[in-house]
């Protein structure tokens, strides 16, 4: 069923402003040791004496143990036991940018391995420090720098959190950016640049890289620059794509120039069953592909959807747009002609997504008793999302010892969209090890043999990074070469998207 227009739905109160620990590490964060096997890099007195003379810089204690984690779901297995990947060595903590170039210069100089973090909401290990040494808490550089209510561009911090910065713009400027994932109230301004975040919204605001304008960088030898700023220059290739993505390797993204949207005064939603799931996908491609862009087109295969909304067999669309009225009703009326295939289906479905859908407690929980729990979104063309789907969920249900796999289309384009798969086992404590990297060698094999990318908005942290060769191919290898240029020492989160590091082995 399809409702008259409303208001759009309330934010949520913002959460902390700050990391939240995705789990309790046993014995606390000052007790935690590393679990994986490699090269640790020590900051000597020396360095930590200058790095002191520029920020607070902390070599001990709870602070430094929570700081050498994210939200990586084998991570938090580990913390059951009072284990992170590795811990750092010592967590700088700057307040702007002129520090963060003074700290990199630094440790640069001294050949130290640096890992940015903020949120640490990231769930590939991205912000793990691999190799020890240096992490750099970016939470301090946080607050809108400036709002161009005319040209509709927003200047900020990276370390802001994302739920801040939304209910600052709604209620101090009239504008939203649009962009809201799950992780909102856990995640930051640069951890959404540096891993390519997707928002839930972003069928019809598009993902951060979409609405970048310019970024302020710091480069590993403590060098500054401004890439972009005006609207669709052409000055070279677009230089705020190469920093987008590159998980903290190639640069510090300090701030960001983002393009903004007038707050939305108008809601509608509806939701639709379909007899199987490669039916709402054919539905979900005419949809784009008229050119409609509802806020939210969401896919649920049968398991995922009878399980939370109790549909039986059927696979289940939500849709919900906001903006103009005469724009949104347009976009359901467009929407509901290409459902006719579907059923009608209960729009009170879509208020419970909204009442649920930043929930992360339930990850703790399941790993907290013992299950083995995580997610693998992948991208592709609408030509290979069948088979995709097709082939990816038996082959997480073909690995011993999974209970559940199943998956949802969350994020979709006129050229295709992202799949996302969820899986849980349960295996003998000494087993999780062993039968999680078996499960995503699994799905990942099935997932770029029939088309896929290898991922859409998680990013490849360290879970992924043994796939990014292959998933790249010859490409692969000027990636390589960025990476010397623009740090030819390699200090810059070393360990992560595959590259080689001066450091070794990761370990994993």
């Amino acid at each position: 069923m399809t409702n008259p227009m409303t208001e759009p739905h309330p934010l949520p109160a913002p959460g902390p402003g700050a990391p939240t620990p995705p789990i309790a590490l046993a014995g606390g964060g000052a007790s935690a040791t590393g679990r994986l096997q490699v090269e640790r890099v020590e900051v000597p007195d020396a360095i930590v004496e200058r790095l002191r003379a520029v920020c607070p810089t902390a070599t001990e204690g709870d602070v430094v143990g929570e700081a050498s984690r994210d939200w990586w779901p084998q991570a938090m297995i580990w913390a059951l036991d009072g284990q992170v990947a590795v811990r750092a060595a010592a967590v700088v903590a700057p307040t702007d940018a002129a520090q963060v170039a003074a700290v990199l210069a630094i440790c640069d100089e001294a050949r130290i391995p640096v890992t940015a973090a903020a949120g640490r909401s990231g769930v590939c290990g991205a912000s793990v420090p691999v190799h020890g040494g240096v992490v750099l808490d970016l939470c301090g550089l946080a607050g809108v720098v400036e709002v161009d209510a005319e040209s509709l561009v927003l200047d900020v911090a990276a370390g802001t959190f994302g739920d801040h910065l939304e209910h600052q713009l709604r209620t101090e400027h009239g504008v939203t950016l649009g962009h809201w994932p799950q992780s909102v109230a856990l995640s930051t301004v640069g951890g959404w640049l540096a891993c390519r975040s997707a928002g839930q919204l972003s069928t019809r605001y598009g993902k951060i890289e979409d609405m970048v304008l310019g970024l302020d960088v710091v480069l590993a030898d403590g060098r500054g620059i401004c890439t972009g700023g005006a609207p669709r220059a052409a000055v070279g290739p677009d230089l705020n794509q190469l920093f987008v993505g590159s998980e903290g390797t190639l640069g510090i993204i300090t701030s960001a120039r983002l393009r903004l949207h007038p707050e939305p005064l108008h809601e509608r939603r509806a939701a639709y069953t379909f007899a199987s799931f490669e039916d709402g996908v054919v539905a979900m491609r005419r949809i784009l592909q008229r050119g409609a862009t509802p806020a939210v087109l969401r896919l649920y295969d049968p398991v995922e959807a009878d399980r939370t909304y109790s549909t039986g067999d059927r696979a289940l669309l939500l849709v919900l747009d906001e903006g103009d009225s005469a724009v949104v009703n347009t976009t359901m009326e467009l929407v509901a002609e290409e459902c006719l295939d579907g059923r009608n289906d209960d729009e009170h479905h879509v208020e419970h997504w909204l009442e649920r859908r930043n929930d992360v407690a339930a990850l703790e929980a399941l790993i907290s008793r013992g299950y083995v729990v995580d997610t693998m979104e992948v991208v592709g063309r609408w030509r290979d999302l069948p088979a995709i789907y097709r082939a990816t969920v038996p082959a997480l249900q073909g690995v011993p010892g999974t209970i559940a796999a199943s998956a949802h289309q969350s994020h979709s384009y006129t050229d295709g969209g992202c799949l996302y798969f969820t899986f849980a086992a349960q295996v003998e404590p000494d087993d999780r090890d062993r039968y999680y990297r078996a499960v995503w060698d699994a799905g990942t094999a099935a997932a770029l043999a029939n088309g896929g990318a290898l991922s859409h908005h998680h990013g490849v942290g360290l879970n992924r990074s043994r796939f990014v060769a292959e998933a790249l191919g010859p490409a692969f290898d000027v990636l390589v070469a960025a990476k010397a240029a623009l740090d030819p020492n390699g200090i810059l989160n070393p360990g992560k998207l595959g590259l080689p590091s001066p450091f070794g082995s990761t370990g994993y």
